[in-house]
Parts: structure tokens; C-alpha cells; sequence
């Protein structure tokens, strides 16, 4: 008798800066799944935040119109005995809305920062990637820095700035980054990814335009030090035990690996393997997992790095669910690694049950 088919639900879209950049991560993991071995069922989030039954990825990519219109509206109904959606109209849902497995392909705020994770857990649903502390601190990048501090890994020196600061006293602000950090320097959104919000300054009055141009999209940010140095990505897989992929180094299209370098440009290079010694690799694998460990991330993780000429290793940040559609670093990097994008997929799918049935092995007094 052949084993019964896995029921997987992918989630993408969301209420994110990243929202177009799921949709077409969520295209390239629906239409790469084996279907001998799951039914795959889909959820779009909106916006604003709406979520529909149904919804594929290449309908919100090949269409201009709103076609939720076409698709049911659902919520989730929170009975962790039986977790499943449930229709807005009372209206049928294949598998009575349950699933085995949740694959949210969400970027950025509700959907990789934790607080999707909290509500899978608060339901019951085994999914796949990181937790609610490893998404929140994968996504807040002054909270993962203090962490990798305490780690001992090497950062480059930053600031953090609320909005609420920059507000009332902008002068002050750009003042003292100018005097600690000099220029060029990188303002971020603390809480955004895909190179939203992002902007380098080469002086005091781009320094000013940058920081309440990430204000917009955080009200947090976070400042830090330019320097001339090469970006190098690795992919992590596993919960306890990981293994590391070969690094990939990042040639931007613009000065720097900003969101117009990442999707609308051509001209970016990804170089796989990237040229560097082998002690060098060793050393970049060694914090890659002392970085996924640091923030306690689940399934999946890029981790990004800046190496100088002479060396020297930074750790930039790491992202819980990177960019997934095939031409992504992260499965371009196991690819290379030897683990093609569908068993990429059925790996990620495994680890995600296996990290839910572990924690549900836990007593509660």
C-alpha cells in the first residue's frame, strides 16, 4: 500500500514591504512540490490582511484585477485538538481546512517575524521554519545584533535610532552618527528585509534624507558603518543539528545589494562558489551555525557576511525565510551544495513536522 499523500498549506503574501516578493517566492515553491507526494492547498494574504482559500501565487503575479473576489474568505479556528481554517461563509474547505504542514513563504513583518509563528502555535499547526524567537529576532535587526554580541561575533559598528528620537531632535541624531560612525554609513528599517528601506549616505545631508526615508517603514532603525568589503551568503539547514552549504558572494548592480539590485535588475551577479580559500570557507560555516543557533532558527537560514581584502569577517545579518524562488541564493546555494529545490522543499517540509512533534513532546503540570 503506498503511503498517503502529506496535506500542505502554503501561506504568502501578507501585510509587508515584502509582499510582492512572496508572491513569487510562494509561485516557485507551489509549482515545485511533488505532487505524488503532497496536496497542496494555498492561502493568499492581502495587504490588508484578508486571507483567502485558494488563491495561487500566479494569480496575484498575472493579474491585475482583484480576484479574491473569486476565492473564500478564512480564519483560523483556534482548537489546538483539531487545528484547522475554517470559511467566512460556512462554506465546505477541502480536508475540512486542515493540513499536516504549513509552508508560510511570507517575508518581513506578520509572516517571518514571529507573529504568524504565534498564531500556528497557539492553534496547533505544524509548520515550517523558524519560531516565534527565532523569527522575532531574525527579523529585528538591533535585537539580533545585541545577540550576536553577546555571542561573540564580529559586527561592525552601529547605532540604533528610534523615530520617536529622530522626531525631536534630527540634528542631534545626525550629528552624533557622523561623529561615531563617519561616513559611508547604511540606514535600515530594524524590522523589514528584502533591502526595503535602505539607503547609504556619503554625508550629513544624505545621512538626514535616509533616515526619515526608513522612518516610513520602521519605527525603528538602525545605522551602520560602511566599509569596502565582499558579500558573502551561506544557507543553513536543520533545527538542532544543521549542516552549512558552500558561500555564494553577491556582485550588486548598484552600489550597494539594494531591492532595485535584488528583483528588477538583470545585472546583479551571483557567483557561486565564491572565490575564496578554504580556511576562509571553514571559518564562515563555523559562524553561520554559531549565527543560526545564536538566534535560535529552525528549518532554514541565509546568513549574510561582509569579508574584507585583508580577511576580516563581519557578520550583516540573517534571514529566517529568504527569497525562495529558484533563482533565490538560498536554494541556488544547496543546489550547488548537492540538494536539488524539490527535495530542498521535502527536507524543509520534514524538519518542520520534526520540530513541531518535539515540541509537543514537552509535559505540561
Amino acid at each position: 500500500m503506498s503511503k498517503s499523500k502529506l496535506n500542505v498549506i502554503v501561506i504568502f503574501g501578507g501585510q509587508s514591504g515584502e509582499h510582492e516578493v512572496s508572491v513569487v517566492s510562494a509561485n516557485s515553491v507551489v509549482n515545485s512540490l511533488e505532487i505524488s507526494r503532497y496536496n497542496i492547498y494555498t492561502i493568499g494574504i492581502t495587504k490588508n490582511g484578508c486571507w483567502y482559500w485558494g488563491v495561487k501565487p500566479s494569480e496575484w503575479i498575472n493579474s491585475s484585477e482583484k480576484i479574491e473576489k473569486h476565492h473564500v474568505q478564512v480564519t483560523v479556528m483556534l482548537d489546538p485538538q483539531k487545528a484547522r481554517f475554517v470559511s467566512i461563509n460556512g462554506s465546505d474547505l477541502p480536508n475540512e481546512g486542515s493540513c499536516d504542514v504549513i509552508f508560510p513563504v511570507l517575508h518581513g513583518p506578520k509572516g517571518e517575524d514571529g507573529t504568524i509563528q504565534g498564531l500556528f502555535e497557539m492553534v496547533g499547526f505544524p509548520y515550517v521554519g523558524s519560531g516565534v524567537l527565532g523569527g522575532s529576532l531574525g527579523m529585528d535587526k538591533d535585537r539580533m545584533k545585541a545577540v550576536f554580541l553577546q555571542e561573540g561575533l564580529p559586527l561592525l559598528p552601529y547605532l540604533t535610532v528610534l523615530r520617536s528620537e529622530l522626531n525631536k531632535n534630527k540634528d542631534d541624531i545626525v550629528n552624533k552618527i557622523s561623529s561615531v560612525l563617519g561616513y559611508p554609513c547604511f540606514i535600515k528599517p530594524a524590522n523589514l528585509g528584502s533591502s526595503v528601506g535602505i539607503s547609504k549616505a556619503d554625508n550629513k545631508l544624505e545621512l538626514a534624507d535616509a533616515l526619515e526615508f526608513a522612518a516610513k517603514y520602521d519605527k525603528k532603525l538602525v545605522i551602520e558603518k560602511g566599509i569596502k568589503g565582499r558579500e558573502i551568503e551561506l544557507s543553513v539547514l536543520g533545527n538542532d543539528d544543521v549542516i552549512v552549504s558552500i558561500p555564494g558572494e553577491i556582485i550588486p548592480s548598484n552600489d550597494f545589494y539594494d531591492y532595485e539590485a535584488k528583483y528588477k535588475s538583470n545585472d546583479s551577479k551571483l557567483i557561486i562558489p565564491a572565490k575564496l580559500n578554504t580556511e576562509l570557507i571553514k571559518l564562515l560555516q563555523s559562524y553561520a551555525k554559531k549565527v543560526f543557533k545564536a538566534v535560535d532558527a529552525r528549518g532554514l537560514g541565509r546568513i549574510d557576511f561582509f569579508v574584507t581584502s585583508n580577511g576580516s569577517i563581519y557578520v550583516n545579518e540573517i534571514n529566517t525565510m529568504p527569497g525562495f524562488t529558484e533563482i533565490s541564493m538560498y536554494p541556488k546555494l544547496w543546489q550547488a551544495s548537492g540538494i536539488e529545490y524539490s527535495e530542498l522543499l521535502n527536507k524543509l517540509i520534514q524538519l518542520g513536522m520534526e520540530n513541531y512533534q518535539d515540541n509537543k513532546n514537552r509535559e505540561i503540570n
